[in-house]
């Protein structure tokens, strides 16, 4: 491969590495061909966008960037194909899907702006909530304090009733 090209995957895979907040390493030796366009489908459906790269371009890409990545420097070993996505747990819970045949394996993520080193971090990354998720958490628990008020109040004519009657009672 000529210099000329390699400059522009290095330059490519840095407008990637901007433009995702989110990305997975993972180690897809041993899918054949069937099993590797079963994965791209899943991909493409659950809006991953996979790449294969060849680890020392990845390595010099990530060099370039502005946010330091070293902790991932280690994972870049063997066949390495990148998974960027805009939610930080979607490819974790697809990759969940696969992990008992071990293809494809995690190597690691970074999500959240954090860094996810090794295959037993997958648990962690599939807990983790999207912003959305997030959004409806926050709504739920606002909503729970009116919900109680305004139940409260719809049966407040029945305990206004029980009280008068009990006032009643005692004259």
């Amino acid at each position: 491969m000529k210099k000329e090209a390699k400059d522009t995957i290095i330059v490519e895979l840095g407008e990637k590495l901007k433009a995702y907040p989110h990305f997975y390493l993972v180690d897809l030796t041993g899918l054949n061909a069937e099993k590797t366009s079963e994965l791209r489908r899943k991909c493409f459906k659950n809006e991953i966008k996979m790449i294969v790269v060849k680890n020392t371009l990845l390595h010099k890409a990530m060099e370039a960037s502005e946010i330091d990545f070293s902790p991932l420097y280690g994972s870049l070993k063997g066949n390495t194909a990148l998974m960027f996505t805009q939610v930080a747990n979607v490819p974790a819970k697809l990759l969940k899907e696969y992990k008992k045949e071990g293809i494809p394996a995690l190597k690691a993520a970074y999500a959240e702006e954090g860094f996810f080193v090794g295959a037993d971090k997958l648990e962690e990354l599939v807990s983790i909530k999207s912003k959305n998720e997030l959004i409806a958490d926050v709504i739920a628990l606002l909503q729970s304090p009116v919900k109680n008020v305004v139940s409260g109040l719809n049966a407040g004519g029945k305990i206004h009733g029980l009280l008068d009657a009990i006032a009643e009672r005692n004259k």
